[in-house]
């Protein structure tokens, strides 16, 4: 076997020990602000009580869990904060994706993000907001990179790559359209961004979704949850024609991706508008978000794959 072939073998192997410690850490981070006991953590960990404290114990002397000797709970140390701020600066987006949202926010009053695909999550890399206004997500955050979350970052990736999100594995149970979707995909790709329409219940179950995966909810909350995210393409809009755009829609989603030097997607540029206080034609508003990230792709001399399908496409 040669070496290449053995480091191909062993990224096939896994570790059950070291999956328990990443179980638990996931499940204090993903409700950071609450503490939890050992038999609370061996039960939405599923972890039996032993083996739980053994890890909890490690974790402890190592910074990366604390322990209220007081009420004997644990939530997580600060030992974390070092390793997400190095994370974070690995992840960075560039001074130029700063200025370009900034510059959107400031023209349009609107809440500006961009965030990319990072292994398996999505991981917000930068947001502006307004005054007064609270973005649906704060910088470093991760949301499960699987069905039914993060279509928006396959539209303009591969068709391998689309396919193979589809046959993953769901984090929330639903049937999504297949079809639709590689319909969605072929119009997001032409028209450059996609513009999602929603009413603010249907906002905020964005924002909850991060947290879909948490071990510890219910399956019929789960179930609900997969049920109201189901029609996430019905709400997704590319041809911009006035009946396509509901009157209950409160708030205009837009994304549109950026690309590295070898065509590749190397984030999502998002913008929310919420029509009660922006008032500019959401495809208006498209177009200006698709000319700030072909500026970004242009900085890092990246490559858009699909320029030639917006050739005839006009903003």
């Amino acid at each position: 076997m040669t070496v290449n072939d053995s480091d191909q073998a062993a990224l096939g192997r896994t570790s059950p020990p070291t999956a328990r410690v990443v179980r638990i850490l996931d499940f204090l981070s993903s409700t950071p602000d609450e503490r939890f006991t050992l038999a609370e953590l061996s039960r939405g960990c599923e972890i039996s009580k032993p083996t739980c404290l053994g890890i909890v114990t490690e974790l402890c002397a190592a910074g990366y869990v604390a322990r209220d000797e007081a009420t004997k709970t644990y939530v997580l140390g600060p030992a974390v904060i070092d390793v997400g701020l190095a994370a974070q600066r690995g992840h960075q987006a560039g001074p130029v994706v700063r200025d370009e949202l900034v510059a959107l926010s400031d023209r349009f009053g609107t809440i500006c993000n961009a965030s990319a695909v990072v292994g398996d999550k999505i991981v917000v890399l930068e947001s502006v907001a307004p005054p007064g206004q609270e973005a649906p997500a704060r910088v470093g955050q991760t949301f499960p990179f699987a069905p039914p979350v993060g279509i928006l970052y396959l539209f303009w990736q591969s068709d391998s790559d689309l396919e193979r999100w589809l046959a993953g594995d769901s984090v929330l149970p639903t049937d999504l359209d297949r079809d639709r979707l590689w319909e969605l995909a072929r119009g997001a790709r032409a028209r450059g961004f996609v513009i999602e329409g929603m009413r603010a219940d249907q906002m905020r179950l964005h924002t909850i979704l991060a947290g879909a995966t948490a071990h510890r909810l219910p399956m019929d909350v789960r179930r609900l949850l997969g049920e109201m995210a189901a029609g996430l393409g019905d709400r997704l809009y590319f041809t911009g024609e006035p009946q396509e755009l509901s009157s209950d829609d409160e708030i205009y989603l837009i994304a549109t991706p950026s690309f590295d030097a070898d065509g590749r997607q190397s984030a999502v540029i998002t913008m929310y508008a919420d029509r009660a206080t922006v008032h500019h034609d959401p495809m208006f508003l498209g177009a200006e978000l698709r000319a700030a990230a072909d500026r970004i792709t242009a900085s890092v001399r990246g490559r858009d794959p699909f320029v030639s399908l917006r050739a005839g496409t006009s903003h």
